[in-house]
């Protein structure tokens, strides 16, 4: 399974017993203390465990607009130029700071410019490590724009069956595969042989259903954009989403995932999840089923719009969920 996914990514793959056991294992390698520039609406993991480690002082972090080049840079900038800023021994992995990208970002699918970031962080002394668990390698290779080190949460469209749990990092740098491989000894954070199995099943339809997945997630978005209980419709294949021109330029497709607005504040949001009957209200994402929720109802979450809904689009046929979301939405704005 390392030899697929490294393979596909372009780089040397670690398997790791989830997708935040991954994410952990690239933080712990950072020296301490170090420090970490972070996208604003960053999956709620990766906040939450920099929070945490941030919270015993083996880091400091900071967020920004990721899809905002040069507001992210002059951050990075400001903190590699700052004389109180923490640092760890020159040379090694982070030791002049990390950039966490995500692109799309969880769950507003902001793109960040991965060649500018990269290149800019780079001349800064930063290291880029990029999660690329929406896009998979199939749409989007960051290794190819000089990232250090990618991560996955192979639990969603790598596996793409709702029944494993695991994570991979990928890296091209001798010295991050080999401080990746020593913490994942260290803490414990072996993939089972099964799990690795079922994902080499998984990943061998990969290709189709992220087809046919793209597909639905393309008509429902459109659909959305004119529903009268829209207010607005976060999918980066739409012309009008800023980062549409940037996403055609570094991606091979738009993605399975699809945030709304909703008319009614997040009670309706709330409806809605409650209403659907084909589409399952469920927190995960990437498998072949469509899940939905609202993404405000989780703790950490509270920075986004209320009513934001987070769409992970399946390969059911389009018509049958757009009935089922049609139909909820009414009823939503109805009652």
């Amino acid at each position: 399974m390392e030899a697929v996914i490294g393979g596909l990514e372009g780089g040397e793959c670690r398997l790791f017993g989830s997708g935040l056991a991954a994410l952990a294992a690239v933080v712990e390698s950072l020296p301490v203390p170090a420090w970490v520039v972070v996208a604003g609406d960053a999956y709620n993991g990766t906040r939450r465990f920099l929070t945490d480690v941030a919270g015993r002082g083996r880091l400091w972090f900071r967020t920004v607009d990721i899809s905002d080049t040069e507001a992210v840079l002059d951050t990075c900038s400001q903190l590699a130029g700052s004389p109180g800023r923490p640092s760890g021994p020159s040379g090694g992995f982070g030791s002049g700071g990390l950039l966490w990208l995500e692109s799309p970002t969880n769950p507003l699918l902001a793109i960040a410019d991965l060649a500018a970031l990269i290149d800019g962080a780079h001349q800064l002394g930063l290291d880029v490590a990029v999660d690329n668990t929406f896009c998979t390698p199939l749409l989007q290779r960051p290794l190819e724009f000089g990232a250090d080190v990618v991560v996955h949460s192979a639990t969603k469209l790598m596996s793409g069956h709702t029944d494993v749990v695991l994570g991979a990092a990928v890296s091209v740098r001798p010295d991050v595969i080999e401080e990746l491989s020593k913490r994942r000894s260290l803490h414990g954070a072996i993939a089972g042989p099964v799990e690795a199995w079922l994902l080499l099943r998984g990943i061998r339809t990969l290709d189709v259903r992220l087809e046919r997945a793209q597909a639905n997630a393309a008509e429902l978005s459109r659909r959305l954009a004119v529903h009268p209980a829209v207010t607005r419709v976060y999918f980066p294949g739409l012309p009008e989403h800023p980062g549409h021109d940037l996403a055609r330029t570094q991606m091979k497709g738009f993605g399975t995932m699809v945030a709304f607005e909703m008319q009614g504040g997040a009670a309706s949001a709330e409806a809605v999840a409650g209403s659907v009957q084909l589409i399952t209200p469920a927190t995960s994402l990437g498998g072949v089923e469509t899940l939905i929720e609202r993404r405000g109802r989780w703790e950490g979450e509270q920075h986004l719009p209320p009513s934001l809904m987070r769409l992970s689009v399946g390969i059911e046929a389009v018509e049958d969920l757009w009935l089922d979301l049609d139909a909820a939405l009414l009823k939503a704005v109805s009652d």
